[in-house]
């Protein structure tokens, strides 16, 4: 009779035990756009794929949470992370003080310059205001690309895109005379059959770091600052174990982190 009541004790207390583990398994819904490849891009059967996607799944994997995305438009991205679709957003957003002022962010996990493309036969000799000058230039609308090309480039035309894609098919049909977009983004296109068309014109220098950012971070519901300091955590944590160049160099043949901090 002790026996038996003892297994059924052991029993109850694993059960238990399991319940509670269970109870405690978190989990971290990631927001990203899914239309700036190779950082984030929905495949033809719908699964995300990129750098950004394989940062975040390494970070949850540190944290030891278990991850899901969802894919959501650009220009609601921040608007959906405040009515709780998703917990975080990972999808290259640059960290801006406009930002900063309705979502709280993470200290960088990668930074790339800006660049503009252009027609291989586009006579265009240089990026700044007067070469620039008469021109349509094509540029994802609520990124930091648009705000400096809008800010820098007031004798153009400056044309806004839902994304990435949709201006550089502009391009490439003649519909505008260059682009602006973070160099790597417009390095993968180049290097496609649909970028054949077209060449890097130049960066624009300098970069302004009150417009651009210190680089782009994950952001996070305004106050959660516990969320932010284990996702920072997580991210020293990558790069110092290797995992981060693992992932950096599948895609890319340079340290797209840039500078340490």
């Amino acid at each position: 009779m002790r026996i038996a009541l003892r297994i059924a004790l052991a029993a109850s207390a694993a059960l238990l035990t399991l319940g509670v583990a269970q109870a405690q398994e978190k989990t971290l819904r990631i927001g990203t756009e899914g239309a700036y490849p190779p950082f984030n891009n929905l495949t033809s059967d719908g699964k995300l794929v990129g750098f950004d996607i394989d940062i975040a799944q390494a970070l949850c994997d540190q944290m030891k949470v278990k991850c899901t995305f969802v894919a959501q438009d650009w220009d609601g991205i921040i608007p959906a992370l405040q009515a709780g679709k998703f917990d975080a957003i990972v999808a290259s957003m640059s960290i801006t003080p406009e930002r900063k002022e309705k979502v709280d962010f993470t200290h960088k996990y990668y930074n790339t310059p800006s660049a503009l493309a252009v027609p291989k036969d586009s006579t265009l000799k240089g990026v700044t205001k007067a070469d620039l000058a008469g021109k349509t230039i094509g540029v994802a609308t609520t990124t930091t690309h648009f705000n400096y090309a809008s800010k820098t480039y007031t004798d153009s035309t400056v044309k806004g895109y839902p994304s990435s894609p949709e201006e550089q098919a502009d391009l490439a049909n003649g519909r505008l005379d260059a682009i602006e977009d973070d160099i790597v983004v417009l390095q993968q296109w180049l290097d496609s059959p649909d970028g054949a068309c077209c060449k890097i014109l130049g960066q624009p220098s300098p970069q302004p770091v009150e417009i651009f950012g210190p680089g782009a971070g994950i952001a996070v519901r305004k106050g959660e600052t516990d969320l932010v300091n284990k996702l920072n955590e997580a991210i020293d944590a990558i790069r110092a174990n290797g995992k981060y160049k693992e992932i950096n160099d599948k895609y890319f043949k340079f340290d797209v982190f840039g500078a340490e901090s």
